[in-house]
């Protein structure tokens, strides 16, 4: 399959699934919406967030096994700044055999800090989107000794919020580490926040 086909087929599951349940959350009545969208924008809070995935891996955009929990905090004197408001820290197993789509010898365990932007979109209190950029340390296993890779990615997302302690995240990713190419994740999860 062409790396074409692999991103519109990504670009159209999230838009399906940005759309479906972006209308149902839509139903919900007025006054959950609104303290689902004054949670996401309020000047402090915790988000604790679980994000089974998969990996599309170079060469040949292979589908692997992506699984991620992290915990991430606003800061109310970060609201103005460009690049961020919650800080937040995550820890990644990815499959990184050859075959198997859940688990090999050859696994990656990356434990990294990152900085998130949350946003507000134009006409709905429902959705809301954000961007995330990460940097840690990946750890390969399942060689002779265990390999440590400098991790970089950033990723753009989208939340849906069911109500005012709970939300489903939606991740498009890409990542790199050096020594090794570039790939892409996509993801989908639940978070709760206090």
């Amino acid at each position: 399959m062409s790396s074409r086909k692999i991103v519109s087929s990504s670009l159209f599951a999230f838009t399906f699934i940005l759309f479906a349940t972006g209308g149902r959350a839509a139903q919900m009545s007025g006054s959950d919406s609104h303290q689902g969208m004054e949670m996401a924008m309020s000047s402090t809070s915790t988000d604790l967030f679980v994000m089974p995935g998969s990996d599309f891996d170079r060469p040949g955009l292979v589908p692997r096994a992506n699984l991620n929990i992290g915990i991430g905090h606003t800061f109310g004197f970060l609201k103005k700044d460009p690049i961020g408001d919650e800080l937040t820290f995550s820890y990644t197993y990815e499959n990184a055999g050859t075959h198997g789509f859940f688990h090999t010898i050859f696994g990656s365990h990356t434990e990294a800090l990152g900085v998130m932007k949350n946003f507000a979109l134009p006409r709905t209190k429902a959705v809301s989107g954000y961007t995330m950029i990460q940097a840690g340390v990946a750890s390969f296993t399942g060689y002779s000794h265990v390999l440590n890779r400098f991790y970089d990615g950033e990723a753009l997302g989208a939340m849906i919020h069911c109500s005012g302690h709970s939300s489903i995240w939606i991740q498009d990713g890409y990542n790199k580490m050096p020594t090794m190419p570039w790939y892409t994740t996509a993801s989908i999860g639940y978070t709760w926040s206090w």
